[in-house]
This record gives structure tokens, C-alpha cells and sequence, in this order.
């Protein structure tokens, strides 16, 4: 069923992605940075322009993608993604 915002066009609430978020450097749900945040356990919940785009394990997760594990798929090693996100920057 769709909420009377969708339906008459207005925003939900939820801003547009960041760019980081883009790159899989944050949470797609609650904006963890996963360069600060050691112990989060990213899972990868969708895809966008051939890039992951990844969420907390559990609650954010669930909310991304319908799963606490996300999708079955491995995410990108942070290190990876950190390269990737300061070339396309350049």
C-alpha cells in the first residue's frame, strides 16, 4: 500500500544519499561512517550504478532490504572502497 506522501509527491523524510553512502563508506539508513565506526558490521543491501551500497547488520539492514543480513553477497574491503571513493573525487 502506498503512504498519501508518495501519492501526492511529497518527500518521505529520508534525505537523498550521500555521496559517501554512494560508495559504501556509510550507512544507507542511519549515516554510520564505516572509516570511524571499527566495529560495524556493514552488509551489503543494493546496488546503484555498479556500486554496493551497504547498511549496519540488523535493524538498518532489515529496513534496506528486507533482511538483518542483507543480501547474500560480500562487501567491498573498506580499504577498496576508501581508494575508489578518493579517484572518482580527483
Amino acid at each position: 500500500m502506498y503512504s498519501q506522501d508518495a501519492i501526492s509527491g511529497r518527500p518521505s523524510g529520508r534525505s537523498a544519499p550521500t555521496a559517501e553512502m554512494n560508495w559504501g563508506l556509510a550507512c544507507v539508513i542511519c549515516g554510520t561512517d564505516y572509516r570511524h565506526a571499527a566495529a560495524a558490521n556493514a552488509r551489503v543491501v543494493s546496488h546503484r550504478d555498479d556500486k554496493q551500497l551497504l547498511a549496519c547488520q540488523g535493524v538498518c539492514a532489515r529496513m534496506a532490504s528486507g533482511s538483518v543480513t542483507g543480501v547474500d553477497e560480500t562487501p567491498v574491503p573498506l580499504a577498496e572502497r576508501v581508494r575508489r571513493y578518493g579517484a572518482d573525487r580527483s
